[in-house]
């Protein structure tokens, strides 16, 4: 965050990280020596500096470290199944028995209305583990240290700064509702990862698509040719958008947990487009639209498929069986059905029923929330609850309560209204990635509030990643004001190196009182036996968290 950007270009000098880090290299020259590349195109398409950086690595296992010790402790408490985990960790019992979900007071096929996959991945640790709280809670756990490792890294990459990435981490670590949701057997934690994990993939596809026109450029390639003189030659393996594809598979794994997914289809669609075309813009093609169009559609079209495709194989048990629900719709209703054709369209019959279900779930919940409350932290979710001790006091209280640190999520609105400001005046392409990834977690919600539907505050985990990024995006900035900012190059010398200390003392008092805020609420994320005083005491909105 230390040059002033435009809105196609990468807003950090080649390799030269926002706060105080070990790479920090020199500003290129006016032009590299015998490349004939201006700097300023050289500084547009250079990524961040990738080299292998051990220390950032060792930072970010620490803070991964962390996060794994405060979610696997005690994983198995509190006994039994919690809220709808009576419905998820069942399910996943019976894929491993049956192959599909399965009623077992009818002793039939389930009806059911998510995708499998998520029930799959907690089937795993039901598999290696046994059919017991740890097993049926422990592929939660490691996604959710995993996601954390993936955040602190994504951070690292887009913002060049360790210290910055670690924040990030730090902050999802301590988080409550990524908390108990990583100890919990439900769904939405495996959606996030695969979310988050396809938003980084696409990060890195916009570095390798960058790096391949500098390189061409310095092989020669004149980008003001037309056609395709002007474009860089394709070559196998070298031209193949490997981590946009594999962005697209992670997304297809996202919609086998839930269709939620679908809104960031389009969001990371827009990314991509919007990222080819400022590279194109930044090398000085004539017609950055028109080439993109030409060079991308096919690349677009196979990212297509394979979320498709990789939709459909996390239904692979339910199409090798012949015990799903509607498995032979088309034959038991007295319709002729083909082989793979009738299998499909007996598919997209359940899909059909399943979106009217979803459709017109208005049914009352005590939990349920409105969009508008959930980065309030307006009606948190009960997932368990007793009164029973011994707890040293006359009246005792057990809750597992799915609150985020408080601290975190009431900072999350001053710091979309900083990235929204940061964004636009700095032109900053992270702040608009950021701000879309915040808009398809949240806005289609609010359409749905309009319908009724009945929802709740865990349908805001996706988001969780991009939020937390916003915070860290804004407190960069404190520690980084751009040039133009009231910095000039004679001040910047002398008066940064303070703003980057006030900065970053700033950074870390901040996530410490996050930190102190998870540990007081620690009680009611595990489940802790704990005086009823104790729990009244965090029970901070009164009957809002009740």
């Amino acid at each position: 965050m230390s040059a002033a950007p435009t809105a196609d270009t990468d807003p950090l000098p080649a390799g030269t990280p926002p706060v105080i880090d070990a790479e920090r290299r020199p500003a290129p020259p006016a032009e590299e020596a015998g490349s004939g590349i201006p700097a300023v195109v050289r500084r547009r398409l250079a990524p961040l500096d990738a080299r292998l950086d051990p220390y950032s690595w060792y930072a970010a296992g620490l803070v991964t470290f962390i996060a794994a010790v405060i979610r696997l402790l005690n994983l198995s408490t509190p006994r039994g199944k919690i809220f709808d985990e009576v419905y998820y960790a069942t399910d996943a019992h019976n894929l491993l028995i049956h192959g599909v979900e399965w009623d077992d007071k009818n002793n039939t096929a389930g009806y059911v209305v998510h995708p499998p996959l998520g029930k799959w991945m907690i089937a795993l640790g039901e598999r290696i583990f046994g059919y017991h709280e740890f097993g049926w809670r422990i592929s939660a756990a490691v996604v959710g240290i995993i996601s954390v490792l993936l955040l602190t890294r994504i951070a690292r990459r887009m913002f060049g700064s360790t210290v910055l990435g670690c924040a990030a981490g730090l902050l999802m670590a301590f988080d409550g509702m990524h908390f108990v949701l990583s100890r919990t057997a439900l769904l939405d934690i495996f959606l996030m990862f695969f979310v988050l994990a396809s938003f980084g993939a696409l990060v890195l596809d916009r570095d390798s698509r960058r790096r391949r026109w500098l390189r061409a450029m310095e092989d020669g390639l004149d980008p003001s040719q037309p056609g395709r003189a002007g474009r860089p030659p394709f070559t196998w393996p070298g031209s193949v958008p490997w981590w946009r594809l594999f962005a697209a598979v992670l997304l297809g794994c996202g919609l086998g947990v839930k269709w939620s997914a679908v809104w960031f289809a389009p969001v990371f669609l827009l990314l991509i487009i919007w990222w080819e075309v400022g590279a194109r813009r930044s090398a000085g093609v004539r017609r950055p639209w028109r080439d993109m169009f030409l060079d991308e559609i096919g690349w677009l079209a196979l990212c297509a498929v394979l979320i498709v495709g990789t939709y459909l194989a996390t239904w692979s048990g339910w199409f090798v069986t012949d015990d799903g629900y509607f498995r032979h719709w088309l034959r038991d209703t007295g319709h002729r059905e083909l082989p793979v054709i009738g299998a499909l369209q007996n598919l997209w019959h359940y899909h059909h029923e399943a979106y009217k279900f979803h459709s017109t779930l208005t049914a009352k919940h005590t939990y349920q929330s409105w969009p508008w409350q959930w980065l309030l932290l307006g009606r948190p979710v009960a997932f368990h609850w007793s009164g029973d001790g011994p707890c040293g006091a006359p009246s005792c209280a057990s809750e597992v309560l799915l609150l985020g640190t408080p601290a975190l999520w009431w900072s999350f609105i001053p710091a979309l209204g900083g990235l929204a400001w940061l964004g636009i005046s700095r032109r900053d392409w992270r702040a608009a990635a950021i701000g879309l990834g915040v808009a398809a977690g949240l806005l289609p919600w609010f359409w749905f509030a309009l319908k009724g539907r009945t929802m709740f505050a865990f349908y805001a985990l996706p988001a969780e990643p991009f939020l937390v990024l916003a915070v860290v995006f804004v407190l960069g900035a404190i520690m980084n004001p751009a040039p133009g900012w009231g910095e000039t190059a004679a001040t910047e010398s002398s008066g940064m190196f303070d703003r980057r200390v006030v900065g970053a003392v700033i950074l870390g008092a901040y996530v410490l009182v996050v930190a102190a805020c998870f540990a007081y609420f620690y009680p009611i994320y595990t489940g802790e036996v704990i005086p009823y005083s104790d729990w009244s005491a965090r029970m901070w909105l009164g009957g809002r968290w009740i």
